[in-house]
């Protein structure tokens, strides 16, 4: 087998568990917007735990699909092509995701709030459930053909494994925003976020740990893919253990480890698939059979080498910036901001 393909399967698979870690904790918390306070001060608070870096962690959703693509292309177009109904409310949740985020702050009225924070905690919702639920389909399969096309109607992915990497998907992103809030926020969200931390997060990451053990038999996983699934477990349990005892950081990189070592655990179980095929296995898309030339791979390697850092840096310092604590007393009152357009020609109508 290509080394070089091998490379990019790894590639490829850190960029959706960069993804699933990163992005995770900030559609989490536009999920805690809805349902962990009442209170328009502590959203706020929320809000500006993830406001300088939401749209950052989205590039590594965009990256893998991309690499998907540039890599792998048989695997990019039967996945796409036969989730493009799931896929297609993704994207529906991200826009109206990322348009909350924009526009609630632009009126100053109870109203306007909190109809942008339903649309920025339900479009953060269905792309966690979505995007789970397309992680899961490829990990455990989707009925196609030997030309990777899918059989039967458009709703044929909708199975069991997707509702389970949806759901887990789902549970992960609540449980791991729950520590990052507890981590980056003070006052009462920090308190709140700290007892759903140790209340409801074993029971959301639930599903992420039924998903993997899905996959594991599916495979036939051997002991390396056990014994990574088993850190998954332990990395959730020690997380659960320092939130206990209000370790707020450690707590934080236990349950990141859980979508870490999970992650791992199901890329390694699914090597050398790609994509099986749920009606025959002679039909499966393989690292093999779906890697472009060795000269279209080195192009890519030798990109992302100059790039790859660049990017990496630049993000690092941007959480490195923003690494303080948001509390209650640095959210102003609302109040309505005048576009500086109509200030200067309310300025000229008084000259």
């Amino acid at each position: 087998m290509e080394p070089l393909a091998i490379i990019w399967f790894v590639a490829i698979a850190l960029l959706w568990t960069g993804y699933l870690l990163l992005e995770g904790f900030d559609l989490g918390v536009g999920m805690h917007m809805i349902f962990s306070t009442r209170s328009e001060r502590d959203r706020r608070v929320m809000l500006n735990t993830i406001g300088p870096v939401w749209d950052g962690n989205e590039v590594w959703l965009i990256t893998a699909v991309a690499a998907l693509f540039a890599a792998f292309s048989p695997w990019y177009a039967a996945l796409l092509s036969a989730l493009y109904v799931p896929l297609t409310l993704a994207l529906l949740g991200l826009i109206v995701r990322a348009v909350g985020i924009e526009y609630r702050g632009k009126v100053g009225t109870r109203v306007w709030a909190t109809f942008w924070t339903y649309m920025i905690g339900l479009g953060s919702a269905a792309v966690a459930f979505f995007i789970g639920a397309l992680l899961a389909l490829t990990s455990i399969g989707l009925p196609i053909d030997g030309n990777g096309d899918r059989v039967g109607g458009p709703f044929a992915w909708l199975s069991w494994p997707a509702l389970v990497g949806g759901l887990a998907v789902v549970g992960f992103a609540l449980a791991h925003s729950a520590t990052f809030l507890a981590l980056k926020a003070d006052g009462p969200v920090r308190r709140r976020a700290s007892g759903f931390a140790v209340r409801w997060a074993p029971l959301c990451l639930l599903p992420l740990l039924v998903w993997i053990a899905m996959v594991q038999f599916e495979h036939g996983a051997g002991p390396a893919g056990w014994t990574v699934a088993l850190l998954a477990v332990v990395s959730g349990g020690v997380g659960w253990a320092q939130a206990r005892a209000g370790r707020e950081g450690l707590a934080f990189t236990g349950y990141a480890g859980t979508g870490l070592f999970g992650l791992a655990a199901i890329f390694l179980a699914m090597f050398p698939v790609l994509l099986p095929s749920t009606i025959d296995s002679a039909f499966d898309i393989t690292v093999q059979s779906a890697a472009h030339s060795t000269y279209t791979l080195g192009v890519l390697t030798a990109i992302t080498v100059v790039a790859l850092p660049v990017i990496l840096c630049y993000q690092a310092w941007s959480y490195w910036v923003f690494r303080h604590r948001v509390t209650p007393g640095m959210i102003p009152e609302p109040h309505v901001i005048l576009p500086a357009i109509l200030r200067a020609e309310d300025a000229g109508r008084q000259v």
